[in-house]
């Protein structure tokens, strides 16, 4: 497989190449339609009182001039993508050399009560969420942290497939982006469907005849009044009536306004998007899934969604003076877009939301896929049935650079628990987090940080991070009791128990020491007899006595060795209880302590 960052870079050169040559395209045609209307400008000018040759030029300059304008548009719109898709590769060059702090956080989904999120980083400055999201939607973005934190272990083989298949579909999947990047959109979907879905109709049902009726008898007149048939008063009088109907129905028309006016952009990025998952074709059966969804009318979603868009953007040239006051009070324009905004939403109120979700489906999806792309070495978990939970072989952190990152085997079987001792620095806390990320990864269907791994899904729950709360007159050791509290409620059936992987950090770190190593010993004993299966570390190696009175509790450590007075790491996982604590060397090497 060619290397990733080989391809982005090759990409970004082509695309380069593309938005200068679509540059010097935009240069000359702005160039010629300003010559275009110099030269019709010129010639009407010459022709002005010969007739009929000074509506003929007129008509033929404005029609190649509109033209002009419209290949210009089409060209800039080019040109943006073009660009979008520039920005993309350099970020995904920037990103595997290490350098992703830019991106967006997703600090708005940190949660401290979440089952695992807040200790193993998920979000925030540095986080995981932040490596591997690249949705351009903000339900995507919700989409994406929802799959991280769902704790869900079920059909994780399609959810492997779907995001191997994306992952291949490189150009679909930044061309998709580069689409959704092209409008900013500040409302969420669900604000969106909320409205629509409780919309109540206040405008009357036979309006949409009664504007027909009055838009044909202005055209009927408009005709005569030109022809001499009728006095211009006759017209006038009509136009103001048209006036006083529109204003009959204005705080009505004014209240739609303001609501549509701020799902206007949000239809202008999703019709594009969603025409996008219709023309593509895929066989993993969670993609065609979300296909059919959008495809159970009798028209396109796309096309439904980009009619909408057209409604909206005519109710929004009420803006425009001219149309405000010619198009109303000849042809009822303000009151015929209400209407029609109103019919669609009866029309479609029902499974508008189901399209939203969709386009955050795929957004989201692609985020996975583009992550599997970019590490092409790291493998997708071999689902089993065993009594084995993990089987890993070179497990590693997903975020470390692999240069620098030390890899461990891993095998644990399920209601076995081991204690991880060990020194300070010595590895610990990344291993925890190495394990807890691999379960993670395994249940959203991305591949891990691993040559091999076999995997009996489970869920997750953890126990490292614990802080106390001022705002909640909260102890740090109150605090710790609340979370074990937390993961006791969870696996007190036992049943349950079965479906949990527990890692801890240290337990009751905020108590003395005596009272510590009773505590910590009950609790472990209370989660040896859940049946659950995990992992703690504690620097209290009176913890591992529990190996010799539980057959499926199993000591391990991290090492730290001092040679020529420095410490020296493996960061390597070893059988046994750990004998060098480095707590005395560090105080007197930095000088703390004599």
């Amino acid at each position: 497989m060619k290397n990733p960052i080989d391809f982005y870079t090759s990409q970004k050169s082509e695309l380069e190449k593309e938005a200068t040559r679509l540059k010097n395209n935009l240069i000359n045609l702005g160039i010629f339609r300003f010559a275009v209307f110099l030269v019709t400008s010129f010639l009407i000018y010459l022709t002005f009182d010969k007739y009929p040759d000074v509506f003929i030029i007129t008509f033929l300059g404005i029609t190649l001039f509109s033209f002009l304008v419209f290949k210009y548009i089409k060209l800039k719109r080019e040109k943006a993508i073009v660009d979008a898709k520039i920005e993309m590769n350099t970020t995904e060059i920037s990103v595997l050399n290490g350098d992703f702090h830019q991106l967006d956080a997703g600090s708005e989904f940190i949660n401290p009560l979440h089952f695992y999120s807040n200790d193993i980083d998920l979000f925030g400055r540095g986080s995981f969420f932040q490596y591997i999201n690249r949705t351009t939607t903000s339900d995507g973005k919700t989409a994406l942290a929802k799959l991280l934190t769902e704790n869900k272990t079920e059909a994780i083989l399609e959810k492997q497939k779907a995001v191997n298949e994306l992952s291949k579909k490189v150009k679909w999947r930044q061309h998709f982006s580069a689409l959704a990047s092209l409008v900013t959109v500040k409302n969420k979907s669900n604000s969106i469907v909320k409205w629509i879905v409780n919309y109540t109709t206040v405008l009357p049902s036979f309006l949409p005849k009664i504007q027909f009726v009055f838009s044909f008898i202005s055209l009927i007149l408009i005709g005569l009044v030109s022809f001499g048939f009728l006095s211009f008063s006759f017209l006038t009088t009509w136009f103001f009536i048209g006036l006083f109907m529109t204003g009959k129905f204005l705080k009505k028309t004014n209240h739609l306004y303001s609501e549509t006016d701020k799902v206007r952009e949000t239809f202008k990025q999703y019709h594009q998007l969603l025409n996008e998952i219709e023309n593509e074709q895929f066989s993993c059966e969670h993609l065609v899934e979300n296909q059919k969804i959008i495809q159970s009318e009798e028209k396109k979603a796309s096309q439904i969604f980009a009619a909408f868009s057209k409604i909206l953007d005519a109710f929004d040239n009420r803006n425009n003076i001219i149309i405000a006051v010619l198009g109303n009070g000849l042809f009822l324009w303000e009151i015929a877009n209400a209407c029609k905004v109103e019919k669609w939403i009866k029309t479609y109120k029902h499974t508008v939301e189901n399209w939203f979700d969709v386009v955050a489906y795929f957004d989201a999806q692609n985020s996975l896929a583009n992550f599997k792309f970019n590490h092409p070495t790291f493998v997708f978990p071999v689902i089993t049935t065993s009594k084995k939970i993990i089987k890993a072989t070179n497990l590693g952190h997903p975020l470390l650079n692999s240069s620098k990152r030390i890899d461990n085997n891993f095998t644990i079987n399920a209601a076995h628990f081991f204690i991880i001792t060990g020194a300070n620095m010595a590895g610990k806390s990344t291993f925890l987090r190495t394990v807890s990320f691999s379960i993670v990864m395994a249940n959203c269907g991305l591949p891990v940080c691993a040559e091999h791994f076999e995997y009996l899904p489970i869920k997750l729950i953890t126990s490292m991070r614990t802080t106390d709360s001022l705002t909640e007159d909260e102890s740090y050791f109150y605090s710790e009791l609340k979370r074990l509290k937390f993961i006791v409620d969870e696996i007190d059936e036992d049943t349950l128990g079965k479906e949990y992987f527990i890692i801890l950090d240290e337990i009751l770190k905020g108590t003395n020491s005596k009272d510590k190593a009773i505590g910590s010993k009950k609790f472990v004993k209370k989660l040896t007899k859940s049946k659950s299966t995990g992992i703690i570390a504690t620097h209290d190696v009176s913890l591992c006595e529990l190996e010799n009175e539980f057959e499926k509790i199993k000591n391990y450590y991290f090492d730290a060795e001092i040679h020529n007075n420095e410490l020296h790491f493996d960061y390597t996982l070893k059988t046994g209880i750990c004998k060098n604590m480095n707590a005395s060397f560090l105080l007197k090497k930095m000088e703390i302590v004599d």
